[in-house]
């Protein structure tokens, strides 16, 4: 009797720790396969999707486009001029005139062969008068000249809004006529002062200018700049007429003068 019931409370015992046991089991199955379950979602999330970006190239902004150059010039000139010539009085000194201020007005003919290179020819009217003191009598002496010079242009882009010239060549001026006027009392007796000037000269022109366009096409635009001459031969004349009672006032008359411009041009 009490081996069977020793027996039944063995039974019990193991039957009691038994139970712990499989539970514990049980749940560490649970938790490999909860951590499988997890390990498997870490690597699906774990998975990365990577965007190729490309980048364009940035396009720099469109340069305004340029007008064409235009071959043909056609201009109008007016020139404030000084210059200054010798005299000779009456007693045969030689005096120098004063600096003086004469009009002139002109047209302009150009060719451009490129942006940089040119060729223009001018025909300007210019009126120079001179002013000199001789024994008591004040006398002023008027030389009318047609200048045409035929200048080589370089310049810095004639497509652009502005451009800077630089012009030079041989300048042929034509005699239009020349007067001298006398304020004072002249005696009588004395020598008539004449001015004698040969009908032509040549010489030198030079200058430079800037042109400033007034539209975007370039067809007109506004000139200012400078021009200068230098006589090469003398033009005063050697005998001014026959009569013994005159003389020539001019000593040499060979030009030099400057000038400033201001012009308005077409272009074609």
């Amino acid at each position: 009797m009490n081996k069977k019931i020793t027996t039944g409370a063995v039974a019990i015992l193991i039957a009691f720790f038994s139970m712990p046991l499989s539970a514990q089991e049980v749940d560490t199955v649970k938790v490999k396969e909860t951590q499988t379950v997890i390990r498997d979602t870490v690597t699906v999330h774990d998975t990365v999707v990577k965007e190729v970006v490309r980048e364009t190239p940035k396009q720099e902004p469109a340069k305004p486009e340029r007008p064409p150059l235009r071959h043909g010039e056609f201009g109008l000139r007016y020139m404030p001029t000084f210059s200054s010539m010798s005299f000779r009085t009456y007693n045969g000194e030689v005096v120098q005139g004063d600096v003086s201020m004469s009009h002139g007005f002109g047209l302009m003919l150009g060719a451009n062969f490129s942006k940089n290179v040119g060729i223009q020819a001018e025909a300007s009217y210019l009126d120079i008068s001179q002013k000199y003191k001789d024994q008591g009598l004040s006398r002023q002496v008027n030389v009318s000249y047609l200048n045409i010079p035929i200048m080589l242009s370089l310049n810095t882009d004639k497509t652009r809004m502005v451009n800077w010239n630089f012009v030079a060549g041989p300048q042929f001026g034509i005699n239009l006529g020349a007067s001298v006027q006398t304020t004072g009392d002249e005696n009588s007796g004395t020598l008539r002062a004449v001015v004698g000037a040969k009908g032509t000269d040549v010489g030198l022109a030079f200058g430079t200018g800037l042109e400033f366009a007034l539209n975007k096409a370039h067809t007109m635009r506004a000139d200012v700049g400078y021009r200068g001459y230098y006589g090469l031969i003398d033009a005063s004349a050697d005998q001014t007429s026959n009569n013994p009672d005159t003389y020539n006032v001019l000593v040499r008359a060979s030009r030099f003068y400057h000038a400033a411009y201001l012009g308005l041009t077409w272009c074609f």
